[in-house]
């Protein structure tokens, strides 16, 4: 009888405590494959569930892609269009972006010489780019 109750009571509160997230507590990305490999392109999911950074990580360049159910709001858009790096020195996963609390902010790292850049995506031209951190 012992056993039963113990079973119950543990099945209870697992049930419970898996449904429970901190309200501020935001759910992590999963890691897919393409991460632990080199490659020459990765998507940056931004908070915005329309739009992803798309990241040159050999160069640097970066573009705002926004995917939606209806074809006129579909496209793609540079945010810098000159390479950080020259050619010879292009290798892959050179550049990674990382989120910031702030929607329409990321952080460009060059991670072989430690270089950072702020970038910026907006839905209006003239708000987006880069803007490097010294």
């Amino acid at each position: 009888m012992k056993t039963i109750i113990f079973i119950t009571f543990l099945t209870i509160t697992t049930i419970a405590s898996y449904g429970q997230v901190e309200e501020n507590e935001s759910m992590p990305i999963p890691k897919v494959e393409s991460e632990l490999t080199p490659v020459s392109y990765r998507l940056f999911p931004t908070q915005n569930m329309w739009t992803f950074l798309k990241l040159n990580t050999r160069n640097g360049l970066i573009w705002q892609v926004q995917f939606d159910i209806e074809d006129d709001n579909r496209f793609e858009t540079y945010l810098n269009t000159l390479p950080l790096v020259d050619q010879e020195q292009e290798v892959n996963n050179r550049f990674t972006l990382y989120p910031t609390e702030n929607t329409w902010t990321f952080i460009l790292l060059d991670q072989k010489d430690g270089r950072t850049w702020q970038v910026q995506w907006s839905f209006e031209a003239e708000n987006r780019g880069l803007i490097n951190i010294e």
